[in-house]
């Protein structure tokens, strides 16, 4: 599993009537109507400023699948806004620094606490169907027990720090992390990942609706003009020493660009009663 990314370019699908008459039920409506629809290397959320539901489908998304989810919008169709990007949709699996377990390669997203025992926050997509963690490829130093976790709808997984010879500091390269917050839309933002190190950008949408395939829906999540790339997924996405979310997918690349999708850190934290520090 991995990170992917790329930044969204318009397409000249349907072109949605600027705000005017579409209430919050009608988006409602129309929400509903494109998760029937079920079409993987999807993304949306509605925009309120417009009064549209904007979905972003990757290169695999046919002509046909679009017209599906027109047609299944029915009389809401003009609600719609269509948006293309380059690359295909992907869960993403590594990023900060790269854990492992016996068939894949992850990232760690935050260290945190709850009392005194110490776990890794990742992606949830990471830690299903994980046993045991290890720092290294050749799988000789544990780290310890995947834990808990929710993918899809959410995507985010627990790792206990068994090995107390294994070091877990608060900071993400070098940078401490003190506090977790929202994300806001323009918030400035660092992604790391072990795949691809650091890079940043821009929070550009929240509440989005990723549709992986294989009836992997995740929701609420943030997204972002960062790249990515196949090996970050579960890293950190901060905001100076905020803790703002999780890599869990997307699509294109660090030489042409990319959307990445991000799982809020806040949601993960309150589930677990956890804290960074």
């Amino acid at each position: 599993m991995t990170a992917v990314a790329t930044l969204a370019v318009p397409a000249s699908a349907s072109e949605a009537p600027n705000g005017g008459g579409v209430n919050a039920e009608r988006l409602a409506a129309v929400e509903a109507s494109v998760l029937r629809a079920d079409v993987p290397g999807t993304a949306w959320a509605t925009d309120p400023a417009s009064g549209t539901l904007v979905v972003t489908a990757d290169s695999t998304v046919s002509d046909a699948n679009l017209d599906k989810i027109k047609k299944e919008a029915g009389a809401n169709a003009s609600a719609v806004r269509i948006e293309r990007t380059h690359g295909k949709l992907s869960k993403l699996t590594t990023g900060g620094d790269a854990i492992f377990t016996t068939s894949w390669r992850c990232s760690i997203g935050f260290n945190v606490r709850k009392g005194n025992t110490y776990y890794i926050l990742t992606a949830g997509h990471c830690t299903s169907g994980a046993g045991m963690w290890y720092t290294n490829a050749s799988r000789s130093q544990k780290i310890g027990q995947a834990q808990s976790g929710s993918f899809p709808v959410n995507d985010y997984g627990l790792i206990r720090y068994d090995n107390k010879n294994v070091k877990h500091s608060g900071t993400v390269a070098g940078q401490d992390i003190s506090k977790a917050i929202n994300a806001t839309n323009g918030l400035a933002v660092t992604r790391r990942g072990s795949t691809t190190g650091t890079h940043s950008g821009k929070v550009t949408g929240l509440n989005y609706t990723v549709n992986y395939g294989n009836g992997e829906i995740v929701y609420g999540l943030i997204r972002t003009n960062v790249c990515a790339e196949p090996g970050d997924s579960g890293g950190p996405l901060y905001s100076g020493n905020r803790a703002v979310g999780i890599t869990s997918g997307g699509s294109g690349n660090c030489t042409a660009g990319g959307t990445t999708y991000f799982q809020p850190v806040v949601e993960a934290l309150n589930h677990w009663g956890l804290t960074v520090y």
